[in-house]
């Protein structure tokens, strides 16, 4: 089928099945634009807590559709492809965890989003890239643990109040821009300026102009008076950032920063995924439960700044 066939055939089984599709910004364009929200992570967690819709279609990678359920367990959440995984939440498992925890008797954790759910259970709060500032310096404790993603643990430590213990993971799209590429290509757009997400390493965040979620580049690309943006982060998020600003020029910088997991979602996947009812996300209620509390616990302070 063509894509104006797949559209059109989307949109119906959307009113039958009485759906919302939730797409993250580094998703295809073709899905993006089918998208009923399209946000960063903590946009698409509030999104579908208040949902009143029956079914969540999750255009993202699993430990997103896993939060989705968790924040709305009467609803049918399906994922159009199961194995679109995220290679850093699945760098430390839940077991891991508790061993790392047991190390530092009584010191809070803090949990990256981007994580099973099963590491969320075991954690106090949860954040997103967004909020991971205000979150960790909500919380008492001096010194705090932080999972899994070294690079935004680093970010966290150099702006909040805390002393942030990391482990060791990270995200390997970021992780993999450098501080050649931002000095690279400045020769080449001289006047531009340097937009990066926290995920990537601290040398690449010195480097750098402005540091944001991509939820935060797309509210600053409407508002900046900058014609060149050089952007620091997974390039799916460059087709929104044009369609909505053509009159500005956006400039990966680094053209392989793609998440293979992100693109396995197809426009054909996300029709199965309403024609046949699946893939449907489901959480055990036990971690479920404990899941849950920490994620509200960021959403409270996050809707509370």
């Amino acid at each position: 089928m063509e894509t104006r066939e797949l559209t059109y055939k989307i949109e119906q089984l959307k009113k039958e099945r009485n759906a919302i599709i939730l797409a993250h910004n580094y998703q295809l364009g073709e899905v993006q634009d089918v998208a009923d929200y399209l946000g960063d992570s903590l946009g698409l967690s509030l999104t579908a807590s208040r949902t009143d819709k029956d079914v969540i279609v999750f255009c993202g990678v699993y430990f997103m559709a896993e939060t989705a359920a968790i924040l709305a367990p009467d609803k049918t959440v399906l994922i159009p492809e199961e194995k679109a995984r995220c290679p850093m939440a699945d760098m430390i498992r839940k077991s891991q965890l508790k061993k790392w925890k047991n190390k530092y008797p009584g010191c809070k954790a803090v949990c990256y989003v981007n994580s099973t759910a099963g590491v969320k259970a075991g954690c106090d709060v949860c954040c997103t890239s967004s909020n991971a500032i205000p979150v960790v310096n909500s919380l008492e404790d001096r010194k705090v643990l932080f999972v899994p993603d070294r690079n935004l643990a680093s970010y966290v430590d150099e702006n909040s109040s805390k002393e942030i213990i990391p482990w060791d993971g990270y995200c390997y799209v970021h992780d993999e821009i450098k501080p050649e590429d931002i000095l690279e290509k400045r020769e080449l757009y001289p006047d531009s300026e340097v937009w990066v997400h926290p995920e990537c390493r601290p040398e690449v965040v010195r480097l750098a102009d402005k540091i944001f979620s991509t939820g935060g580049m797309v509210e600053e690309a409407h508002r900046t008076a900058k014609k060149d943006i050089l952007i620091g982060t997974e390039t799916g998020i460059i087709y929104r950032l044009k369609k909505e600003n053509p009159e500005k020029n956006f400039h990966p910088l680094r053209k392989r920063a793609v998440c293979r997991d992100m693109k396995k979602i197809t426009l054909k996947k996300v029709y199965l995924a309403l024609k046949n009812m699946e893939t449907k996300v489901t959480v055990p209620d036990e971690i479920k439960e404990k899941a849950g509390r920490a994620i509200k616990k960021m959403i409270d302070i996050s809707t509370h700044e």
